[in-house]
């Protein structure tokens, strides 16, 4: 039977009125006429009997229907040339790993690494997506993620990779002519803030014996990229992941103000879907993760944590990761903002 879907043409010329509410610009954009525009317009319009802009006096905007349809277009579109350039460029011979990462941890930790695994696994190509909010991976292209939280995700394995601490840190012109500081003396300076965590500085507090303050107020920043910059210009105290700012605590852009630190409850997880598991080059990855991971841990001085080989398909150790309720709602990374 043959399938109820308009032609690609009429598809990408609506996106692209649709995302410019205009059939001039979309016409620019396409190297078309305008009334080609407007042509195929009126033809998608009439495929599926549903008004998609509203014309009023020489301009056009969508209506409540072209609103939702263009979302749906768009995304379909996209998925499309991802597709597309994934065959073109591997010329269907696989190798082609989606992965979905935390943005400070994926510029701080995994693409520094990357070199090496490329040197090793020529025939694998990468696609690094940031993703900073939870999922489910049947609804995206992504083969495997970096989550920050606990070891439960529905639908997946995960595999530990490293804990967490984090320290305090600040532009040495910050406290420029203080001498030696201790965790109580941080409370009268300003706090930066990450929003994945509005209660760090609290639970640093209170893990290093302060009490009776307010460890609450502050600016608040959504990535930890952010606070590495806000913290270089003197505009507070940021609670920093320690292999995040390694590089400016060595070069002096910023220094550690006391030695007080927070271990996170939380860790580092690499995720994928159960389907997955039987991709030779996902399992690749897995190991080579694995690998680095130990070798950080190691240097670092972490706790091994309850790190793991990556399991054989159909070894019982996926038995006991199954699918706890695709209603439950999983950790999100920290750069996300998620509800622990």
């Amino acid at each position: 039977m043959r399938r109820k879907i308009p032609g690609t043409d009429l598809l990408i010329a609506f996106e692209t009125a649709a995302r410019y509410q205009s059939f001039t610009r979309a016409a620019k954009e396409l190297c078309l006429t305008q009334s080609a525009v407007c042509r195929q317009i009126g033809a998608l319009e009439e495929f599926l009997n549903v008004r998609l802009f509203n014309r009023i006096k020489k301009r056009v905007c969508l209506s409540e229907a072209g609103e939702a349809y263009a979302k749906q277009v768009r995304d379909y579109l996209n998925r499309m040339e991802h597709d597309t350039l994934a065959l073109m460029a591997h010329g269907g011979g696989g190798g082609v790993l989606e992965l979905a990462v935390i943005p400070t941890f994926a510029t701080r930790w995994l693409i520094p690494r990357l070199k090496d695994f490329h040197a090793n696994f020529p025939g694998i190509t990468l696609n690094l997506t940031t993703r900073a909010e939870p999922f489910m991976f049947g609804d995206t292209p992504f083969d495997a993620a970096i989550h920050f939280g606990d070891s439960i995700w529905p639908g997946a394995m995960t595999e530990y990779l490293f804990g967490e601490e984090l320290v305090p840190v600040c532009s040495p012109a910050l406290v420029a002519g203080r001498g030696p500081l201790v965790p109580e003396d941080l409370a009268r300076l300003p706090l930066l803030h990450q929003s994945a965590r509005p209660e760090a500085w609290k639970e640093f507090f209170g893990e290093n014996g302060v009490t009776g303050i307010n460890a609450m107020g502050g600016p608040r920043y959504e990535l930890f990229s952010m606070l590495v910059e806000a913290a270089k210009v003197s505009l507070g105290v940021a609670l920093m992941p320690r292999f995040f700012v390694m590089p400016e605590l060595s070069s002096g852009e910023l220094i550690q103000l006391c030695g007080a630190s927070l271990h996170s409850q939380y860790s580092y997880y690499l995720v994928y879907p159960e389907n997955k598991v039987g991709s030779a080059s996902l399992q690749i990855f897995c190991q080579w993760l694995h690998e680095q991971a130990e070798a950080f841990r190691q240097a670092s001085q972490l706790d091994s944590g309850p790190a793991r080989p990556l399991p054989a398909p159909g070894d019982d150790a996926h038995a006991q990761q199954r699918d706890q309720g695709a209603d439950e709602i999983v950790e999100a990374g920290p750069d996300a903002i998620h509800h622990p």
